[in-house]
């Protein structure tokens, strides 16, 4: 049976002439990020927003929540894969970047479909609890400070519809991960959340070995 390959840069270059289809604006956006400080490191690749598209399409979501906005590439990919009458609801820390996101939104026409909450992420996410109750969102995509994830995801899990999908991005955290020798708070708080996610009896999980590593949980329906 053939296990995991290694990426190399010749066949990374042919994933993408095969697989990926950025559109300009995308493209755009992707190489404007790129030129702000630790802008390649923060955006997901666009493999990622890809295939974020793709599992909206899949799971037939409607409401679909972000936690971490940045530049909104993801927004971006995960907004256009709605169908009509969809929303999504993207939150952040900071509105520092607000505005290079939606001016690309509204390029691609899906700026009436993205609404923007800017603050502590926790917070945000018992306000949204309160508005809408349990089970409002099809789809949460978590890529926000490594340390919150626990909490990101509990309340994701409240605001989740049984069988939706919640997606971590980041989970093996540049590789370091499995280095014994990383005790950096960021890195231990990601093998403790993929450790407790592993026995999380509550969804179905799987930890695709893809871009920074990105989690699938689906939350059971009984």
């Amino acid at each position: 049976m053939a296990q995991q390959i290694a990426v190399s840069d010749s066949l990374h270059t042919y994933v993408r002439e095969v697989s990926l289809r950025e559109d300009p604006v995308l493209a755009r956006l992707r190489e404007f990020t790129a030129q702000l400080p630790a802008g390649a490191a923060m955006q997901v690749s666009p493999e990622e927003g890809q295939l974020l598209a793709l599992l909206v399409r899949l799971t037939g979501a409607v409401n679909v929540l972000e936690i971490g906005t940045f530049t909104g590439y993801s927004t971006l990919c995960m907004a256009r894969a709605l169908p009509p009458g969809g929303r999504l609801t993207t939150c952040d820390i900071t509105d520092r970047w607000a505005s290079i996101a939606v001016r690309h939104w509204r390029e691609a026409a899906v700026e009436e479909r993205v609404e923007t909450r800017i603050g502590d992420a926790a917070e945000t996410l018992d306000a949204l609890y309160q508005e809408h109750g349990a089970g409002h969102f099809d789809l949460v995509f978590v890529d926000a400070d490594k340390s919150g994830y626990p909490r990101y995801y509990e309340r994701s899990l409240d605001l989740l519809r049984p069988g939706g999908l919640v997606v971590v991005d980041n989970t093996l955290f540049f590789g370091r991960v499995v280095d014994p020798e990383d005790h950096a708070a960021d890195t231990v708080a990601i093998r403790a959340f993929n450790t407790f996610l592993h026995g999380d009896e509550r969804v179905d999980v799987s930890l695709l070995p893809m871009a920074d590593g990105i989690t699938l949980a689906r939350k059971r329906t009984g």
